[in-house]
Formats: structure tokens, sequence, C-alpha cells
């Protein structure tokens, strides 16, 4: 099958920086690590975005990639003599000299490769806490539960049997790279890769444990009590150190990160530390002013309308939003009044209106009422 392009596989233009290259390697490994992800694919597609990265994340290997393509990290390309931009003295496109070329096609060498038996830490979880309207407005005590991967009891990690220890690897002697000899644009060279017995680790387990199977690390049903501070918003998350995987070569656990999942409210709209309601009232509360209560988050508050009061207007109830998440106090509750005009008025009510036009000057052209709504009337004041 042919390769995809590195680019398509990480999910970035060909103009990307190596800050947005980084940034989706990093969000898509973790999708896809096969400690995390265990359905079918989930491996190859791990690898084939190491392998992406590998390339797309070294200055001098990006800029092969993009004039050759993968042909420029087969390691039988151009065997048996010059090709193509390569011949003479000119290197189209490289400036630092044979070493660089040399790098970017054969990830350099000389033992400079990370250490097998070095401490790594774990891998970060994530677990989504769903929070009501209101206690993510004032926060709450939780328990969660979830599965990680925690260092197996059994052999303290080793993976190997009690009694027994790790041997280092025959065939690498500890340094989890072996040498491979290849053709290349300038002959047969010696490159590494990572030693086929020991998996790069450059240690051998001849009697594994039989609890976690030579891995050093079982999946284990794990709780951490949570506290949510007053003030989280949708979408916001907490870390929790040294909550995630067990780390290897003992590493420190990864971190868990809590991420927020606030659901609306029926009545109020947020936005940060402000809240907003809309206040419907009546034309008469609107014109001769009322006092009326408004519910907020922290109780039902008095709020007095002046008397000429228009649809739209504003006011500020201080203090009555949404608690400051890195200070101190709240942040204040918007209502928003609307007048509403009455549809269905009984006669007294509308002699009512009719006497304020006049009294104002006003001359009305009423709309007729139906038919029907005519016979009511009609009946109401036989009664």
């Amino acid at each position: 099958m042919a390769k995809r392009d590195y680019y398509d596989v990480l999910g970035v233009s060909k103009d990307a920086t190596d800050d947005e290259i980084k940034k989706a390697y990093r969000k898509l490994s973790k999708k896809f690590h096969p400690d995390i992800n265990k359905e079918a694919g989930a491996e190859d597609k791990f690898k084939e975005l190491a392998e992406a990265y590998e390339v797309l994340s070294d200055g001098n290997k990006r800029a092969a990639y993009d004039q050759y393509g993968h042909a420029s990290t087969d390691p039988n390309f151009g065997a048996g003599g010059g090709y193509g931009g390569y011949g003479g003295g000119g290197f189209g496109g490289f400036s630092g000299g044979f070493e660089d070329i040399f790098d970017s096609f054969f990830g350099g060498g000389g033992g400079r490769g990370r250490n097998p038996n070095a401490p790594r830490q774990g891998s970060d979880l994530q677990y989504r806490i769903h929070l009501t309207f209101e206690e993510a407005i004032f926060g709450k005590k939780e328990t969660i539960r979830y599965k990680r991967d925690e260092e197996c009891k059994t052999c303290s990690g080793s993976g190997a049997k009690p009694g027994t220890q790790p041997k280092t690897c025959s065939k690498c002697h500890g340094s989890g790279a072996v040498g491979v000899e290849r053709n290349t644009p300038f002959g047969r060279v010696m490159t590494q890769a990572v030693c086929d017995v020991c998996g790069g680790t450059g240690k051998e387990i001849t009697d594994k444990c039989t609890t976690c199977h030579g891995k050093g690390h079982v999946e284990t049903d794990h709780s951490v009590a949570v506290t949510i501070p007053p003030g989280v918003d949708d979408g916001q998350q907490m870390r929790l150190n040294g909550q995630g995987e067990v780390g290897s070569n003992g590493g420190p656990y990864g971190d868990l990160y809590v991420v927020f999942q606030v659901e609306p409210s029926d009545i109020f709209d947020r936005e940060g530390t402000e809240i907003y309601y809309t206040l419907p009232i009546s034309f008469a509360q609107a014109a001769l002013g009322d006092e009326i209560e408004v519910p907020t988050v922290h109780g039902k508050v008095k709020l007095k309308i002046p008397a000429g009061t228009q649809t739209g207007t504003n006011f500020r109830l201080k203090g009555k939003g949404a608690p400051r998440l890195r200070g101190t106090g709240n942040g204040d509750q918007h209502v928003k009044v609307t007048v509403v005009t009455p549809k269905n008025l009984n006669e007294k009510q509308r002699e009512a209106i009719r006497a304020f036009a006049a009294a104002g000057g006003d001359t009305l052209v009423e709309d007729e009422a139906n038919f029907f709504d005519k016979v009511k009337d009609a009946f109401k004041n036989k009664k």
C-alpha cells in the first residue's frame, strides 16, 4: 500500500510551522496510542504518526521530503551512483554541509540516540466531568473512577518473575539499537534501528511475571477525589499531577486532565463570570414603575423598575454573577427588560387604554375585532 503524504497524516498544511506540527502530533498520538486506544488499527495509525513526525520535525529531513517525497526516506534510493539534484558540488536545498545531509537521510547515529533505560514519564489521560449550571458556579467535590496502567505490584514494574531480574539484551548489549547496513546515495553505510529482540528497551526478560506477562504494568481500576473550584466554565480543564499512566524505567506517572462539560441553564446565560437574565414586565410596570423579585444563582433579589422603563433596558446586579477563578469576588448579573404587549384584552382594559390614549392626545384607528370576538364580548356583557 502506498504511503500517505506525511502532511496529510498529521493533518497540517505544507507551510505549517514547527509548533503546529508538534501540536498536531501530540494531539493525534495521544488519541491513537495503543495503550489508550484499543480499537483495531490504532497501533498502525500511531506508528504512521510517529514516522511522519520524525521526518517533518527535522528541518533537513523535511526539506528533503518536500523536494523528493517518500523517496528521500528510502535507504535504497539512488544506490549505485549519483542522482538528480545531488551530483557535483551542489546539494539542492541543503546548506548545512555533508553531516546535515547525512543526518537528514539516516537519522544521525554515532551513539547519539536516547538511553533506552532512562526513566520516562507515563502518558497523560483525560476524564470528562458533567456538571449542572449551578455545580459549575458553586463547585463541588466528586470522586471519579477510571482505568489506568499502574506499576505491577507482583514484579514491582520489572516485568520479570519475582526472584529473577531482566538481563542486558544479548543483541544490542543494552543500547536498544542495532547497526543495519543500508544502500545509500553515497554507497553502503551503517545506520541504526530499534533492536528487534528487546524492542528498544535494552533488556531481555527470560522469566516473565505471570501477572503482567513481562510488561511491568497492569490495567487497574483507579479512583481519585476531585475538588472542583467554584466558577469553572464549559470546556475548561484542570490537571491532576501523577494521576495518569505509569512511567517506564522508574519514571513518574503521567497527569490526568479533567475537562468540565457544563449543562446550560433554562433561564440564565453565562459569559465567563457574567450572567445574563431576561425579565418580562407588563406595560403598566414599565410605565408606572415597580419593584420585582428577580432570580439569581445566589437566590432571589428585589429589583426596582423606574417609571418609564423602555424595553431593552439593562440593569446590573453587582456581585450576583459567577465566582472569579483566579481572583476574589463574583462577576455581575445583567437583567434585560422586555416589555410584554398583552394579546387578549377584555373590554374594561380596552376602555382604559383608549382613555389613556385620549389623555395623551392620540387618535387610534383600532384593529376591528372579528365576528366571533364581538359575539363573545356581547355574551359576557349579558351575564
